[in-house]
């Protein structure tokens, strides 16, 4: 069955005819599933009032999609960017069910050469969204071939090759490019630009994860008291993936060692089983910890130098393990390297170096 796309429409019935929509026909273009029901993606908000956190973001999204509706046009194009695990695409699958409408969904690592992104553009429908996570992965050569496509909805191809050559101008349906970025300063300018409007997702406040394990615990069919619902949003690190993750760990543990139901002691014995701490340190975070103060004497130490120690990819280190670390204060980026701070000793139970006065943790 092939759906019409629905742009416009606020009423309660235009918004039964589009859960009908969706539930009848669950792809979009190219096989790719519009939204998948099942697995991961059912601790998903299905509605922009569904989200929790980023309430300025919601706000402004919700002011976009009553003017795309009032003049029943498309939505503008959209980049959102921020930290993993954060809900840009959560915000990406949302939007398209509040217009009623379909959504392609890509990533820029797939999109090697313009050939590949041809497809999602021609089955674009009126209205329809594309997403395109870590769009800041893409080729030059595809950045290039979307220009003319976010601005004129047009794709120029060109047939043949030297004097035989001649372009087509090949029209496009209007449609809605939302791209994810968790490196925003690797887009370049020219496409950062092209996005009318640019939302930035910040970290989640340990009431508004609170919410949410409670919200996905009632999903899930699992008992959980208060306290353990605060206790799993603690150490989520901020990102409201690290709580649904952590959720489920602790909804197996509660299964496996206890009578089913989430007690702050069943929490908390789940996730020390899990090596996750108080601060939602995990062991490879207290290993760099360690690295830097046994091997490097506190540092400071070059980000080249604790991979090569760790046995672990210097960009690893980079994306993976120092951003936590960083917002928790327990390190320094310097112009010499990394240093530990006197709070990482304090957080390991381990003595504390000599300090000047400074409240930096100085080499032994």
């Amino acid at each position: 069955m092939v759906r019409k796309p629905i742009i416009g429409g606020d009423n309660d019935d235009q918004h039964d005819v589009h859960e009908n929509q969706l539930s009848e026909d669950n792809s979009g273009g190219l096989g790719t599933p519009l939204f998948d029901e099942d697995g991961l993606d059912d601790l998903r908000p299905q509605r922009l009032a569904d989200v929790v956190g980023q309430q300025a973001v919601v706000e402004r999204l919700q002011i976009m999609l009553n003017a795309a509706r009032k003049r029943d046009e498309p939505l503008s194009h959209l980049l959102l960017d921020g930290p993993p695990g954060l809900g840009k695409t959560t915000f990406a699958t949302v939007l398209p069910r509040e217009l009623g409408t379909e959504c392609q969904i890509t990533s820029g690592p797939s999109l090697s050469a313009p050939k590949d992104l041809l497809p999602y553009l021609t089955n674009a429908s009126h209205g329809s969204v594309l997403f395109i996570d870590e769009i800041h992965r893409m080729p030059p050569s595809v950045e290039e071939f979307i220009y003319p496509a976010m601005e004129d909805f047009r794709v120029d191809i060109t047939l043949g090759e030297g004097l035989n050559a001649r372009t087509i101008n090949m029209k496009l349906k209007r449609f809605t490019l939302i791209g994810a970025t968790t490196r925003s300063g690797m887009l370049t300018a020219p496409l950062r630009d092209r996005f009318i409007n640019r939302e930035h997702l910040e970290f989640y406040t340990v009431e508004e994860l609170t919410e949410i394990v409670t919200r996905n615990a009632k999903k899930l069919n699992v008992e959980i008291t208060h306290d353990a619902a605060i206790e799993i949003a603690r150490r989520s690190r901020g990102t409201p993936r690290n709580s649904n993750s952590f959720l489920r760990w602790t909804r197996d543990f509660a299964d496996s060692e206890a009578d089913g139901r989430i007690s702050t002691e069943v929490a908390v014995e789940a996730l020390k089983k899990r090596e996750i701490d108080v601060t939602g340190l995990d062991r490879q975070d207290r290993r760099y910890l360690e690295t830097l103060i046994r091997v490097f004497d506190g540092g400071p130490a070059g980000v080249a130098a604790l991979g090569h120690s760790m046995n672990i990819p210097p960009d690893t280190l980079e994306d993976e393990i120092e951003p936590f670390l960083l917002r928790s204060g327990f390190i320094k980026r310097t112009p010499r390297g990394r240093m530990i701070s006197l709070s990482a000793f304090q957080h390991l139970g381990l003595a504390t170096p000599a300090d000047d006065g400074t409240g930096q943790a100085k080499p032994f």
